[in-house]
């Protein structure tokens, strides 16, 4: 289900939170508004939100600043945050491929969360801790992916991240909501996308 954090407590990091703001272009006052109103950052001067990019904010307050975005600006906003994302976030340094690209979502997606102060992901070990879910990675076939998106952030969302990713390698690169399979905006857990070149 779309903004509902599967465990209390975590947190996000700073940079990543920015991608709100970052995605608004020209009228960065409107999200910095709701990200302040749901205790992420302090408004600056020019009324722009001031976050610590390496600090470390509420998960779930993120999510309710996501809601209400979505609620008063639309899902397409939601899509154009995620395409954002890669450009904000910390990703891991290997990527070459599209299927390196895809497959490092999910690390991404831990390094830039943490869990009773410890980040979710651990590049000596490769281990990653639960709590915030998943994004997956299948090979379907030589020019083919599925990623099953299982995660609180939004169905929008994940489609632009994800495209982001692809497009880096394969601009051609066409991502598709599986209609058939569960979906977060129908109050399930998990959305699949099929990544095709």
């Amino acid at each position: 289900m779309e903004f509902r954090a599967f465990e209390p407590g975590i947190e996000v990091l700073g940079q990543t939170v920015w991608t709100i703001v970052d995605a608004f272009d020209l009228f960065k006052r409107i999200p910095s508004r709701i990200l302040v109103e749901e205790g992420l950052g302090q408004l600056g001067d020019d009324d722009v939100v001031r976050l610590e990019p390496a600090g470390w904010y509420s998960q779930e307050a993120w999510l309710r600043a996501f809601q209400r975005i979505a609620d008063s600006v639309g899902e397409s906003k939601l899509y154009g945050i995620g395409l954002r994302i890669p450009e904000n976030a910390k990703f891991p340094p290997h990527i070459k491929t599209i299927e390196d690209a895809i497959a490092s979502v999910d690390i991404a997606y831990h390094m830039n969360h943490r869990k009773a102060g410890e980040v979710m992901f651990d590049p000596a070990t490769g281990a990653r801790l639960e709590g915030i879910g998943h994004y997956g990675y299948a090979k379907l076939g030589s020019r083919s992916i599925q990623s099953v998106c299982a995660n609180p952030y939004a169905c929008s969302f994940d489609r632009g991240i994800l495209t982001t990713m692809a497009r880096r390698f394969e601009r051609g690169a066409t991502i598709a909501h599986d209609d058939t399979r569960p979906c977060r905006r129908r109050g399930d857990d998990e959305c699949t996308y099929v990544i095709s070149w």
